[in-house]
């Protein structure tokens, strides 16, 4: 908020000065200031019509960078668009990949656990008729007895036994005695004659229960065989699934990142184009305002300064007949003394930055060129021609936008590091964890400079509005002391000029029908100061009016004075209510700020002790590393290159705005 301050000049008491020489003193005051200022006004619009050209100029300049702005950003959103689609285009091939893959892993595990079941009987099947027959064997061979036929007998019921085998064994069970019991008493009365008998019998089928349970191990041995190669071929189809899932499921999430991530950055470029479009038509608005206020005031001015010749004509007219005898000689006889009083107003005005923008431009300029940057080119285009405050937001947006650029590409070579090494899973795991925390820790260090940034801001912001209070209250005082004097001399000099002279009359007549001058109302925002209303003679109304009502100028300016402090004092209080409630906004600000970057900077040290841990666990995989990493930058510039000039684009951006927060 700017307050004005009313200052009251130039009031002196003339004593032994009658009304005629007083007005005669005035009159030749009036032809000298006349004069004077007719010459100003003709320099003052000089001033003026070069502010027109140059204006003109600057806001072509910044139309034609508008202009060019919304054709890039189009552009940026266009493709912005294009990558979102694909995105979406890859995640559904991905997610019809993955689908399939997840069914197939059923699929083939309920196969494999049918299977296993399978494997599971049959083998329990060969074993028992193993165990079965090796039974009968050991009972066979043991002599003969009821035990050997029960064992041959249940031999018959196993699954796995031939029919021709089991044909045999029951022809053996007919030809041998049917009564255990008595074969073995008859065995013990006739020992050596029946184990000869039923060794000769016996012979073939022992053999032939031997070549089964041969036949049952081989053929388990067999079943074994298989359910192995089932089971490995199983495994191997379930690793190799298992890793597309895995991988298509990291490059899902990528391309799901991806996609936000451009979805972000078009939504950023329509808020951006939004903006540059309101810019481009104020520009263009204002253009237009420009181009009629000036061709307006240029008929105006050639209006006015015949006018005014005419006035100081009159003038030279009036001051001869106040000198003859027939006036001021009756004038010394009886009029009375006369006091004199001339008011002037003063009001604080911002200084110019046109200086400050115009080395800044230049600046920005020359590290275009040095940098072959497009976006310090283009930014130093709407330097020259934008307002100040407008400007230095812009700097820092773009300082905020080139390090979130350099953020992204950071995590692109992060990305491109991972992908080379693929077929490593340790280093890609660990090449990966390094370029997140290489990542996270640059956009930490980036977002705690810019916090820096805001902070320092915010602490100069709180500074100046202090330095500001203190001149204001300062100027306050002074002026509340020297309105006090003014009012108590102005109330001393209410007796004014008995009567007025006439001798002018014609002349202000006709100054009072220059009306129609000044139809262009518009002010154009930065013009230097002209004029705003028709001329009709000087102090506000003419020569005619200070000699009529110059016996009322004493009280009017007691009453001015008295509402000027009124005023004055009014826009004071709301100046430090104002500046109170800026600086504990900014205060409160200040400290959420310095808290997030206390936050920030232990995020940013942990970061940095998870990356020296990584660090070294990915030594020992960086020879290997080297030889397979293939190129992953354009061969247009390096990765390196690019931060090099992303760096001095942030550099010659900081020391840009450095130069307008100093003149701030």
């Amino acid at each position: 908020m700017k307050a004005t301050f009313v200052l009251l000049a130039l009031f002196a008491v003339a004593e032994g000065v009658t009304p005629i020489q007083k007005v005669t003193q005035m009159l030749n005051d009036m032809l000298a200031k006349g004069k004077s200022e007719k010459e100003a006004e003709a320099t003052s619009f000089a001033e003026y019509k070069t502010f027109c050209k140059e204006t003109a100029w600057d806001k072509s300049t910044s139309i034609k960078t508008s202009n060019a702005a919304i054709e890039q950003l189009s552009a940026d959103i266009d493709k912005a668009t294009s990558d979102v689609a694909e995105a979406v285009k890859a995640i559904s091939v991905l997610d019809a990949d993955l689908a399939a893959w997840k069914k197939d892993i059923t699929v083939q595990t309920r196969e494999r656990k049918e299977a296993k079941g399978v494997f599971d009987m049959v083998h329990q099947d060969y074993t028992e008729s193993i165990d079965a027959v090796q039974r009968a064997l050991a009972t066979l061979k043991a002599g003969p007895g009821r035990s050997s036929f029960i064992q041959l007998e249940s031999l018959i019921n196993l699954n796995r036994i031939p029919a021709q085998a089991k044909n045999k064994i029951l022809a053996f069970l007919q030809d041998a005695p049917t009564n255990a019991l008595l074969q073995d008493a008859e065995m013990i009365d006739q020992p050596q004659a029946k184990m000869m008998n039923y060794e000769s019998s016996s012979g073939g089928i022992i053999q032939m229960v031997e070549e089964l349970g041969d036949k049952f191990e081989d053929e388990r041995g067999q079943v074994e065989e298989k359910e192995a190669n089932e089971k490995h071929a199983y495994d191997m189809m379930m690793q190799d699934l298992n890793s597309q899932v895995a991988h298509a499921t990291e490059e899902r999430d990528s391309k799901v990142a991806f996609k936000a991530k451009r979805e972000e950055d078009k939504a950023a470029a329509e808020g951006d184009l939004a903006d540059t479009k309101a810019v481009l038509a104020d520009d263009t608005k204002f253009l237009s305002d420009l181009t009629a206020e000036c061709e307006q005031k240029m008929i105006d001015f050639e209006a006015r300064q015949k006018t005014r010749q005419e006035e100081l004509d009159a003038i030279s007219e009036a001051i001869g007949i106040m000198t003859s005898d027939s006036v001021a000689g009756s004038g010394e006889k009886h009029l009375p003394q006369l006091i004199q009083t001339k008011t002037a107003l003063a009001q604080f005005r911002s200084t110019s930055q046109s200086a400050v923008q115009q080395a800044v431009a230049t600046y920005l300029k020359d590290q275009a060129k040095r940098t072959n940057s497009k976006i310090l080119s283009l930014l130093a285009g709407k330097v020259a021609a934008d307002p100040f405050k407008k400007i230095t937001k812009m700097i820092k947006d773009m300082i905020t936008k080139l390090t979130e650029e350099a953020q992204e590409e950071a995590e692109h070579k992060g990305f491109c590091d991972a992908e080379l090494g693929s077929n490593k899973a340790t280093r890609d795991t660990k090449t990966e964890e390094s370029d997140v925390l290489k990542a996270t820790i640059e956009e930490l260090t980036a977002h705690i400079g810019q916090l820096s940034s805001q902070i320092s801001d915010l602490s100069k912001a709180i500074a100046d509005l202090d330095e500001a209070v203190a001149t204001a209250t300062n100027q306050r005082m002074a002026e509340k002391e020297k309105n006090t004097v003014t009012i108590a001399d102005a109330k001393a000099g209410k007796e004014a000029v008995a009567r007025a002279m006439t001798v002018l009359k014609t002349y202000y007549d006709k100054a009072a029908t220059n009306t129609a001058l000044i139809q262009n109302k518009a002010k154009v925002p930065g013009a230097p100061a002209t004029f705003d209303k028709a001329y009709t003679g000087m102090e506000g109304g003419g020569v005619m009016g200070m000699l009529e009502v110059c016996e009322s100028d004493f009280a009017r300016l007691e009453s001015e004075t008295t509402a000027a402090e009124a005023e004055n004092t009014k826009s004071y209080e709301e100046f430090m209510a104002d500046s109170s409630a800026s600086k504990e906004a900014k205060t409160a600000e200040m400290k959420d700020k310095e808290a997030e970057k206390t936050s920030k900077e232990s995020a940013n040290a942990q970061a940095k002790k998870d990356l020296k841990g990584v660090t070294e666990e990915l030594t020992a995989a960086l020879a290997y590393y080297e030889k397979l990493k293939p190129s992953c930058v354009d061969a247009g510039e390096s990765y390196a290159e690019r931060v090099a000039r992303r760096e001095e684009e942030i550099e010659s951006l900081k020391e840009a705005l450095k130069i307008l927060v100093g003149e701030e």
